[in-house]
């Protein structure tokens, strides 16, 4: 260890965890801590809470988990507050939403059924299947704003707050490209005042969040907080911003997949994609322009892996598609198809298919823990603006204009450790490991 570290605020006191949209994401996380809590569920694929980190070299054996290598927020300090469209407490959605096994779900029912949500900021010409009465009115977008930074003032005296973090697990919006009005901050202000059209619900709550201070990160595929008006108002405040788009079935199997062919260089001439399921998301998804911000989101990751400007005979003519298909019957079970046309050796096809049934919530649920102890950290440790180390989590990840993102899932993980080895003041790893035969 050198004496570079970078100077940590201690995580004390409580933190808070604000989550605009309590549906099947957010409840299945808040019930899965406090499942953690009370040592009755062990916190799978949760990085921060399972994961070691190599410091040195192979020969010192130092492998400390993360969890004792960076100070992270405890989960029992841990409070939720929230937004929805619906009025159900957070027991009562958790069981609407069929992800968790009831009788887990009992164990922790006083504590998952305190989280009443707030009333949402929300509007149908954004999210056009979803009808919720639970919702906030206001003379202006800035008034909805400023409504959303009461909500925010008032969790946090109310349960004595040290420290906030606001994660987006709300549905998809329609497509949305930037405008006029998302250039600056102050355009952006003037649009809230006079509630601009390309001003969405999701960017009302990160305005609202970075306003008050306290880091954000989009779990959804929408624009949000990747504008220059909002990126300017991260830095000025001082706050860690990150997203977009949880990583969780398809595109997780897609950045595991695609850089093992590049690495080998086996050659792709088709990527068919296709999903069935039957919760919100799927509902939402049904919508052709909810459908095309998460299509822009998922038909980006392969290119970006697989560099076809780079390896045109290999990767310059290749066919992507992606189809989402809501099936009611199959709640949160979705399923994902794919089938994957390579060919190797003098040309010769080969195929790949994989049959990916998951559960959406499942997965996403130890993200969203990650993403709050690692944005709390990142906001600890004096860092602010966009959070490109960690990537690992996100489908479309944000990364400084003029930059590509990186979505290979192995390099993703490379660049997060690399990170926290910087913030403790150790050595980053290469993996050179010429130093072993010297």
């Amino acid at each position: 260890m050198t004496e570079n570290r970078v100077r940590i605020s201690p995580a004390d006191g409580k933190l808070g965890v604000l989550i605009p949209g309590l549906g099947a994401v957010g409840t299945t996380f808040i019930a899965g801590v406090e499942a953690v809590k009370k040592g009755i569920a062990q916190p799978i694929g949760s990085l921060t809470q399972l994961g070691t980190i190599r410091l040195g070299k192979r020969t010192e054996h130092r492998v400390p988990t993360i969890r004792d290598f960076v100070p992270l927020a405890e989960l029992d300090d841990l409070v939720f507050g929230g937004w929805d469209i619906f009025e159900d407490n957070g027991y009562e959605a958790a069981l609407k939403a069929g992800v968790l096994d009831p009788r887990l779900l009992d164990q922790v029912r006083p504590e998952v059924e305190s989280v009443r949500p707030w009333k949402a900021v929300f509007s149908q010409d954004y999210v056009k299947k979803l009808d919720g009465r639970h919702v906030k009115t206001g003379a202006s977008k800035m008034d909805l704003a400023e409504q959303v930074m009461a909500d925010i003032d008032g969790f946090r005296q109310a349960h004595g707050l040290e420290r906030l973090v606001m994660i987006l697990c709300a549905s998809t919006e329609v497509f949305l490209t930037p405008q006029p009005v998302h250039q600056s901050l102050e355009a952006f202000e003037r649009g809230l005042r006079e509630s601009d059209a390309a001003i969405a619900p999701s960017m009302i709550y990160a305005y609202a969040a970075l306003r008050r201070g306290i880091p954000f990160a989009n779990g959804a595929p929408n624009l949000t907080v990747d504008i220059p008006a909002l990126l300017e108002l991260a830095d000025s405040q001082g706050v860690p911003v990150c997203g977009k788009d949880f990583k969780t079935g398809q595109t997780l199997m897609k950045t595991i997949l695609a850089p093992g062919l590049k690495s080998r260089m086996i050659g792709l001439a088709g990527w068919f994609s296709t999903n069935i399921l039957g919760n919100r998301d799927g509902e939402v998804l049904d919508d052709p322009d909810s459908f095309k911000t998460k299509e822009e989101s998922k038909l980006s990751v392969l290119d970006q892996i697989l560099q076809p400007r780079l390896y045109p005979d290999l990767y310059g003519d290749f066919t992507h598609k992606v189809r989402i298909n809501y099936y009611p019957p199959r709640g949160d079970n979705k399923e994902g198809w794919d089938n994957i046309d390579i060919f190797g050796w003098l040309g010769h096809p080969m195929q790949i298919k994989i049959d990916f049934l998951c559960r959406d919530s499942i997965l996403a649920a130890p993200l969203v823990l990650d993403l709050v102890l690692f944005l709390d950290l990142a906001q600890r440790s004096g860092m602010r603006g966009i959070q490109e180390w960690l990537s690992f989590y996100f489908k479309s990840p944000m990364c400084a204009p003029g930059l590509y993102p990186e979505h290979d899932l192995f390099i993703q993980l490379m660049k997060l450790k690399n990170t926290l080895r910087h913030l403790r003041g150790e050595e980053l790893i290469t993996h050179l490991g010429m130093e072993y035969y010297d």
